[in-house]
Formats: C-alpha cells, structure tokens, sequence
C-alpha cells in the first residue's frame, strides 16, 4: 500500500498558512476546521509544518501574550515529508523515528497534501481487515478432498 492510497480515501482538501501570518490565525484555523496540522507555504513551496505540538510549546512559553508572535517563530522548518509513492511501511517507521504525527506528501516539489498518523493506521487496520475476511472466505469455500481421499 503506498500513500497515494490514503491521499485518494482522504480527499484533496489541504490547509496551509504563511510563515509571516500571527500565531492566533493559524490556531483559529486549527480550531475551526478540528485539524491538528497546517503546512507553512512561502512562494508556492513548502517550508514548515505548525502542529498542535508547537502550538501547546508557544503558549508554555508566550503565555497570555500571543497576539505579537507568528508561526514561523514557532514552526518546524525541517519537516520530513513523503511522496504519493512511497510505501506505508517506509511512512511508519519514518513517523516512529521522529515521533512525527504529520507528515506532508510532496512530489516535485508540489504540495500533494498532508497525512496523520492516524491515517497511517486507519489504512492499515483497514487493510488487516480486509485480508482476515478474504481469508475466512477462502477457508469457508476450502474444497472438501480431504475428506475424498480418506474415504
């Protein structure tokens, strides 16, 4: 299963912001869409992810003071990313390695969209299921030689 599989389920809808607009837009936003990422785009190119993890870390150390401080004070300006070709196995480990929880999916240099972890193991336990029920079909539907060739 590669990303491209997820990218498809999931749909196209992306959300970004500008490295340059305040921090209290970029948290609005993740509030009143309930989404947990928004990818920082300059010039039409990636250059940062904010997630709720720098958000929790700006208000630890702002405080009250927020309305001054913009994402990219904030942001991850080395965010790892994937193309739709790369393999589920390949996004998992690299999301343990770095306990990442997003992950933007990047081909030539275009942003493609933005997958969770979450979305990593819906498409996997999806994919577990599938495989245990075509498998208890199968097994259902065995043929019956053995009992031909006892008789």
């Amino acid at each position: 299963m590669k990303v491209a599989d997820i990218l498809r389920v999931k749909g196209n809808t992306l959300y970004t912001i500008r490295a340059d607009e305040p921090l209290m837009r970029a948290i609005e936003t993740m509030a009143e869409r309930d989404i947990g990422s928004l990818v920082v785009v300059e010039h039409g190119e990636v250059v940062g992810i904010l997630t709720f993890r720098e958000v929790i870390l700006a208000v630890v150390k702002h405080r009250s003071q927020l309305e001054n401080v913009t994402v990219r004070a904030h942001m991850d300006d080395a965010p790892m990313s994937c193309t739709r070709e790369t393999s589920l196995d390949e996004v998992r480990r690299m999301m343990l390695d770095r306990h990442a929880r997003y992950m933007p999916v990047i081909d030539n240099r275009v942003l493609m969209g933005v997958i969770s972890f979450y979305d990593v193991a819906k498409a996997v336990v999806d994919s577990q299921n599938l495989e245990n029920k075509l498998l208890k079909a199968y097994i259902r539907d065995w043929p019956d030689d053995a009992t031909e060739s006892n008789g």
